[in-house]
């Protein structure tokens, strides 16, 4: 299983950023592999981070290589004051079951 956590620093957002935003997360939650997403502001910071769960690196690919997530990519400094992108491998999750969470009852194998 593997994260793709796009931390960024928001400007004003317009009606194209918040359609290509709803295609984009329609996109991910079609494609068989995704897992689930959460998102965290800091308040310190003004930053704010999604993190999305993929079974299989290719699972991930697909949205990389989707035509609205290009978009996005080619007009991100519209809307965006900075990002970063990190890949991770996830290597355990586990909890006592008190909250909700994309992995809840996703095992992994090995």
């Amino acid at each position: 299983m593997y994260t793709s956590t796009f931390t960024f620093a928001k400007r004003d957002y317009d009606d194209e950023f918040h359609a290509l935003d709803s295609v984009i997360a329609q996109t991910a939650k079609s494609i068989p592999g995704y897992l689930g997403e959460e998102s965290w502001e800091n308040p310190a910071t003004g930053l704010i981070s999604n993190v999305y769960y993929w079974e299989t690196l290719e699972a991930l690919q697909r949205l990389i290589d989707h035509p609205a997530h290009i978009a996005a990519k080619q007009q991100q400094a519209r809307w965006l004051d900075g990002y970063q992108i990190v890949i991770a491998q996830i290597l355990r999750s586990y909890g006592d079951g008190g909250i909700s969470h994309p992995l809840t009852g996703v095992s992994r194998s090995s």
